[in-house]
């Protein structure tokens, strides 16, 4: 969907469903977080291309069913970044984080792509608090992944990239500093998303598979792909419910990498039904 549409998709919906754009402090870290519903409390984490508004639509659908809680992850969004590079375990730690901040003992959890992998790790290492696990296109399933992430991913390119922009920012620091006015500037965002790709691939594809893990995920688990994913393979999603003990697959014909967004009543109804 548009921007503008889904702009006014929320303006219009927001008020009356009690959408609300609320900031919490994580450990030091300033985190933007939506929330809305009621009911059982479900926790989205967005995938590596956006933020916690890519989900709004959705979360509007689920809310007469779940509280749910859509964090920008930090460095995402309107949230403060974490430090200049992308550590995964730091975000599963963020994650823990915030749900305890939230007074959460347990939750409904989904995540998709970069998203998906963070939630993954989360419930195998905080399997207590996760009552569902929801993957969508989600990384650390398998090793394919498309081309472009893997040449972004690049520890050379993301290098030069780095030093030329910040010798770039310093520059036009020192020079700002002639006229006695202060000039700040944060780490820039694609530069944290290409750090991303570094922690989790390189060239030959994803580096942070948990095949061997799988079973270990107790907790009821649905795995939802589009079958024309062009980055992260459907195939990933069969392979992984031969390893999960309790788990389900579901795939949207004729969407790609976010049949959340293209499938959004076909989507919600499919979680509901699953989390219920």
């Amino acid at each position: 969907m548009a921007k503008n549409k889904l702009a006014g998709y929320i303006e219009k919906h927001c008020e009356a469903n009690n959408l609300r754009s609320e900031k919490i402090k994580v450990g030091k870290i300033d985190i933007r977080y939506f929330c809305v519903g009621q009911g059982d409390p479900l926790i989205i984490v967005h995938g590596g291309g956006g933020s916690g508004s890519a989900w709004l639509q959705n979360a509007i659908e689920l809310s007469n069913y779940y509280t749910v809680y859509i964090p920008d992850l930090p460095g995402f969004g309107r949230s403060k970044s974490i430090s200049e590079d992308f550590d995964l375990l730091e975000y599963v730690s963020f994650l823990e984080d915030f749900s305890s901040s939230l007074g959460l003992k347990d939750f409904h959890l989904a995540g998709h792509s970069l998203g998906g992998g963070i939630a993954l790790h989360y419930a195998l290492m905080f399997p207590h608090k996760v009552r569902r696990l929801v993957l969508i296109s989600s990384l650390c399933l398998g090793k394919e992944i498309a081309l472009w992430p893997r040449i972004l991913s690049n520890a050379k390119i993301y290098r030069f990239l780095k030093n030329i922009i910040v010798s770039l920012l310093c520059a036009i620091k020192s020079l700002w500093s002639i006229f006695n006015k202060p000039f700040t500037f944060e780490h820039p965002r694609f530069l944290l998303r290409m750090s991303v790709g570094q922690c989790v691939m390189t060239f030959k594809g994803q580096t942070a598979v948990l095949l061997n893990c799988l079973s270990k995920l107790l907790m009821p688990t649905l795995l939802i792909w589009g079958a024309r994913d062009s980055i992260v393979p459907a195939r990933h999603a069969y392979a992984a419910a031969r390893l999960i003990p309790d788990c389900q697959v579901h795939i949207f014909e004729k969407c790609g990498h976010s049949a959340y967004r293209r499938k959004v009543p076909e989507f919600s109804k499919l979680l509901v039904r699953f989390l219920r």
